[in-house]
């Protein structure tokens, strides 16, 4: 390592913080606009002083032309030094403090001169124009040096011109009133470029609080990291300025809310129309986590205040972490069920074999067909009403564990459901959602029932699910299928209140409608319909090879749903 440090040269150049460039910048203008109005005002001030100073020996000259005794001197005596002439001008000189005044006849000889030696000889500028009639101001250079000077034409009693009057004002007299007056004009200048300085310092102190005291460089790299981050991150981002207007979408906030660049500068109403996420969006809604339902998406929504009185949201899709969560809830309900079967099949293996033991053979095949004849009746009720496979095995699958937590299901002797459903994953997922709410709802309630009805009115389905639970209050009929609204404990894997939200979104994306009223003898009854759910006779169904059920079973898997 070298024992000398390294020697720092000295950086010329602009300051690298904002606030000092600006007030550097804004003093540099205050400056340049105090020399410039200075130079702007000196440049006609000394044009003026020059103006005034020839009307003024014009003025003086007009004066002494006028006095009698000056042209009937030139007319009645000789020019000398103690003249009348001489005396008269003189006078006048000395009460006007003018440079001079020289009277002269027509043949352009002095009769009248400060320096008496020049009386008798002629002027050194030719006074043709005077001599002719006309009044001349002019600066000139004559014998007493440069001097601003007016001549008129010098007329005797009968109107006759006899000679002409020259008076000069000494410019240097003029020069120095225009020096005199640029102290008081750099004086003015000086306080309003202390002025500006000091506007431009609390200018530049806002300007200083406002960024940070951050240099250019560094806000120039800042927005370019904003911009690499904003559309990098797999969050959505809305900034909402104080006007609640969206002024920022990242993409993926564009792909989550499904909108453009066109929603800037809008209010999210506008942008998005009525709904939870716009309520969240506008901070109608207020939380953290909050859940929403956009389009076929659940996302999770969280809003932060700014200081600049706007705010910024952020977005995280969870549709596929609800879709986990579903399914995992819908698997351990099956683990509860099979290992209640398991239990229940070792005690009916018990008893077989108590009856085998017991050699009572003909009551053991009796007890052997009446538990397996349950489970065909249940299977075949199902299968001769409903001819789609997927929600012929569902409701199956429902009943039996609908039977371990003590509830009866039942599917009305009014369903009929041909197989030539367009969407059955859509549909599976409608009555999944339906019969596990009804199941929550009516689990542990005495003679607790849930009942299925599946109709067709031409193409249109008509889903009906009744049960004997405490059902839905009047007042809470459209609250039920509002985002992220529900009564129940959430459960391991995150939120509630998204099911119902989601079987109406499907229905109404359909087309149709979901709906929720009083059961007849208590308990809540759910209606969904959905139109142009069938196919023609004759053609074959979409089945799960469609692209809308594939977007269906993507974003609103089948499995048990809470709302209520």
């Amino acid at each position: 390592m070298s024992p000398n440090p390294p020697v720092r040269r000295l950086r010329l150049g602009l300051p690298r913080r904002v606030f000092s460039q600006v007030l550097l910048m804004q003093v540099a203008i205050a400056a340049g606009v105090a020399v410039l109005a200075t130079g702007l005002f000196l440049a006609p001030l000394s044009k003026q002083l020059d103006q005034e100073a020839m009307r003024r020996a014009l003025a003086i000259a007009e004066t002494t032309a006028q006095d009698p005794q000056i042209a009937e001197g030139i007319r009645t005596t000789p020019p000398t030094r103690d003249g009348p002439v001489q005396r008269e001008a003189e006078r006048i000189r000395k009460a006007t403090h003018a440079e001079y005044i020289v009277v002269l006849d027509r043949t352009k000889v002095r009769w009248s001169h400060p320096t008496p030696s020049e009386i008798g000889r002629p002027v050194s500028t030719s006074p043709r124009a005077a001599l002719s009639g006309h009044e001349v101001m002019e600066i000139d250079k004559g014998t007493l040096g440069r001097s601003a000077r007016g001549k008129v034409p010098l007329y005797d009693a009968r109107h006759h011109i006899v000679g002409a009057v020259s008076v000069g004002i000494a410019y240097d007299s003029v020069r120095a009133r225009l020096i005199n007056a640029i102290p008081g004009l750099f004086a003015y200048a000086g306080g309003a470029l202390a002025v500006g300085a000091l506007a431009a310092w609390l200018i530049s102190r806002r300007v200083q609080r406002q960024t940070r005291d951050l240099a250019f460089s560094d806000i120039s790299a800042l927005l370019a990291e904003r911009e690499a981050m904003l559309h990098g991150i797999r969050e959505g981002v809305v900034a909402i300025d104080r006007g609640g207007r969206i002024r920022l979408l990242n993409d993926e906030a564009r792909r989550l809310l499904g909108i453009g660049d066109e929603a800037v500068g809008r209010m999210p109403d506008e942008a998005l129309g009525t709904g939870r996420t716009t309520d969240v969006l506008a901070g109608r809604v207020t939380g953290t986590d909050l859940l929403t339902v956009r389009g076929q998406r659940v996302l999770v929504a969280n809003r932060m205040p700014t200081d600049d009185g706007g705010a910024v949201a952020t977005l995280r899709d969870r549709t596929e972490l609800e879709q986990l969560g579903r399914e995992l809830d819908s698997t351990r309900g099956l683990i509860d069920a099979l290992r209640a079967q398991d239990h229940e099949h070792a005690n009916r293996m018990h008893t077989l074999l108590g009856l085998l033991e017991l050699e009572m053979y003909d009551d053991a095949v009796e007890f052997v067909g009446e538990v397996v004849g349950d489970h065909r009746v249940t299977a075949e009720q199902v299968t001769e009403k409903i001819h789609d496979p997927l929600l012929a095995a569902l409701l199956v699958g429902k009943a039996t564990v609908a039977a371990e937590r003590g509830v009866a299901l039942w599917v009305s002797e009014h369903t009929r459901i041909p197989d030539r459903l367009i969407d059955p994953r859509g549909l599976v997922t409608v009555v999944g959602n339906l019969v596990d709410n009804a199941l929550d709802a009516v689990a542990g309630t005495p003679h607790a029932r849930v009942e299925v009805e599946l109709r067709t009115e031409g193409r249109t389905v008509v889903l009906r699910v009744r049960d004997t639970g405490p059902g839905v209050p009047a007042d809470q009929r459209e609250l039920v299928f509002t985002d992220g609204w529900t009564t129940k404990k959430p459960p391991a894997h995150g939120k509630r209140g998204i099911g119902l939200p989601l079987v109406r979104r499907l229905a109404e994306r359909q087309g149709g409608s979901a709906t929720v009223g009083a059961a007849d003898g208590g308990g809540a009854e759910f209606t969904v319909v959905l139109p142009e759910a069938l196919t023609e006779p004759g053609l074959e169904p979409a089945l799960t090879g469609s692209a809308e059920a594939g977007a269906v079973s993507a974003d609103v898997p089948a499995g048990p749903e809470e709302a209520r």
